[in-house]
């Protein structure tokens, strides 16, 4: 049956990847065990302010101890690709030096059993959890020895899993980890600072490149890219200082990480109103940064929204996603103000238009919404309804059909994400998944909109 308000399930083409997407800290547990060193994150996640998500931060949803039963229901939902990332700590508990087996043991038997279910990895290298030893030693990404650092790091992976895993992606949101964890302090690291932030945003690309040219020596054949959070910026309101701003939003968040990665610069017109932060950057930093990937990966959830502050030094502007009031960014009456499915087809031709088309993976969207649980007699999970959940993704996918029908080079599409996780410093208090989570039990169960992404993926003609 036809979702309503659909006449039919949108068609990709030949080869598509149906996916979903999970990260280290935010399913792994096993936090402190075999071998493992602490990460930024865990740090972070036990101070005080936090003690509520302790579970969250230690446990997780536990799958160092268990990924078959996840295995398991990849393979029920129909799924041709896992994006997942690796902790750092867990292979390098310095972060630097000594490996641990142990480590890079769980992970090569993760890429074993998705391969022999027909699952293609894509592996996230670095999903902003650092291990707190090297952190402490060269200031994490504020110091330009941490992007060295990450390249062998880098190097260290591939040597061991390359062999058998052909999709790398080296960094996931370097703008979120520079502004929510040294920008607004809301993130591991906890700082906060406006010359922090351009630091980390720098010494990250520059990790990027680097990781590229070793990843390049050690398996030639390797599909590289980077994820980037991405976001069409708006005016609040539609005035001639509110349209100037959110074009300087959209050079900060967006084309700050675009132009240095596809043109070898950054933007001037950033640069001429935030020279005080300008971050020191070497010649041949760019040229290392644009070294040539194989896909850009593209996070998008939402919108920005931007209008002119002049209280805030050099900025002048102010950057949020509440939607205006109104109706012009409401495109569904289900989903109400928030998602903005359009936007996705909006990025995917500016990608085309500008960047040169390069092949994209929508490596993360989705979104949280409010569930009915039902149980048998015995407590079991039987169903779960979350029907806000399965008509958003009905949109987004509808528009990124439409992309490609425009000729946007997109080959691949990611749920965030495959089961309720460890959602940072919300703790299990965000569920997102296409699996429900009884944080207590473990226990699994699909959704309604898993059921409906398989079914997408089974009326795929081949």
């Amino acid at each position: 049956m036809n979702p309503e308000g659909m006449t039919s399930l949108p068609q990709f083409p030949e080869g598509f990847l149906f996916g979903a997407a999970t990260a280290a800290f935010q399913i792994e547990g096993g936090w402190n065990e075999d071998g493992k060193g602490p990460s930024t994150w865990d740090t972070f996640m036990h101070r005080p302010r936090y003690a509520q998500h302790q579970r969250a931060a230690e446990v997780a949803v536990d799958t160092y101890h268990d990924f078959q039963t996840d295995l398991g229901l990849m393979v029920e939902l129909g799924l041709n690709a896992y994006r997942f990332s690796l902790s750092w700590s867990r292979i390098l508990p310095e972060g630097r030096g000594t490996t641990n087996s142990r480590g890079l043991e769980y992970y090569s038997g993760l890429v074993d059993a998705l391969l022999e279910r027909g699952i293609t990895p894509f592996i996230t290298i670095y999903h902003w959890d650092m291990p707190q030893a090297l952190a402490d030693l060269c200031g994490g990404f504020i110091g330009r020895d941490a992007a060295i650092y990450y390249a062998d790091y880098a190097e260290v992976v591939v040597r061991h899993l390359g062999d058998r895993v052909k999709h790398w992606i080296t960094l996931n949101e370097p703008w979120e980890h520079a502004m929510f964890g040294h920008f607004l302090g809301e993130h591991a690291p906890g700082k906060r600072s406006p010359w922090a932030y351009f630091r980390v945003a720098h010494h990250e690309l520059l990790g990027h490149g680097l990781a590229v040219e070793r990843i390049r020596s050690l398996a030639p054949d390797a599909q590289v890219g980077i994820t980037l959070s991405q976001f069409p910026v708006y005016p609040m309101q539609d005035t001639a200082r509110n349209r100037a701003a959110a074009r300087f939003a959209d050079l900060f968040v967006n084309r700050f990480y675009l132009d240095a990665l596809y043109r070898g610069v950054y933007p001037d017109d950033l640069w001429r109103r935030l020279w005080p932060f300008k971050p020191p950057i070497r010649s041949g930093d760019m040229d290392i940064i644009a070294r040539p990937t194989n896909f850009l990966g593209v996070n998008y959830y939402s919108p920005m929204f931007a209008y002119h502050d002049w209280r805030i030094p050099f900025f002048q502007a102010w950057i949020e996603r509440q939607t205006p009031p109104g109706p012009a960014y409401i495109e569904d009456e289900l989903l109400g103000p928030g998602p903005y499915p359009s936007g996705l087809h909006e990025l995917a031709i500016r990608y085309r238009d500008e960047y040169g088309n390069p092949p994209v993976y929508i490596t993360e969207n989705g979104t949280k919404a409010d569930e009915q649980v039902k149980r048998d007699a015995a407590g079991r999970i039987m169903e779960v309804h979350d029907p806000y959940r399965q008509r958003y993704l009905e949109l987004y996918l509808d528009q990124l059909a439409r992309a490609i029908g425009d000729g946007a080079d997109i080959r691949g599409y990611f749920v965030w994400s495959l089961m309720d996780l460890n959602e940072w410093t919300s703790g299990y208090t965000y569920p997102m998944g296409l699996i429900h989570v009884d944080h207590a039990s473990q226990e699994r169960a699909i959704k309604d909109s898993g059921y409906w992404y398989r079914d997408l993926i089974r009326s795929q003609a081949r």
